[in-house]
Parts: C-alpha cells; structure tokens; sequence
C-alpha cells in the first residue's frame, strides 16, 4: 500500500503513538495515507478507535513483531 507519509513509533509506549500520529496527522491533506510502525501492543485498539473517532478510515493492519497500520485522513 503506498503511504503518503511513515511514522516510526517502534518503542514507543501508549499514549505516545497517538501522540505522535495525530501530529503526523495534522501535517497531512485530506485523502492522505499515514503509514504507521509501532511495538505497543495497545496501539491496535488505541489506533483503531483513535482513527473511527476522528472521522478517518483504517484502511489496512498487519500484525508481526512490529504492527504497521495504514490511515487515510479523513
């Protein structure tokens, strides 16, 4: 999936990648894919909800050692 942009939140504990991927965000058009790469296991339900909530569309999640979503902003 092609991503506007990549944030690396690896190591990173809640809340810190929504943190990081609201800013991330915030410097996006509408329509734009945010890529993220995060270890906390709480960002798959933190990410999800986060998205839903603020009205953009996870597009896509793969779960390994690291978790990458796709979001399109909305």
């Amino acid at each position: 999936m092609k991503a506007t942009k990549v944030l690396d939140a690896k190591g990173l504990a809640c809340p810190m990648p929504i943190v990081r991927t609201k800013k991330a965000m915030d410097e996006l058009s509408t329509g734009d894919v945010l890529e993220i790469h995060a270890t906390d296991k709480g960002a798959k339900s933190d990410l999800t909800a986060w998205a839903k909530s603020g009205g953009h569309e996870l597009l896509d999640m793969e779960e390994g050692d690291v978790l990458k979503f796709w979001i399109k902003k909305g």
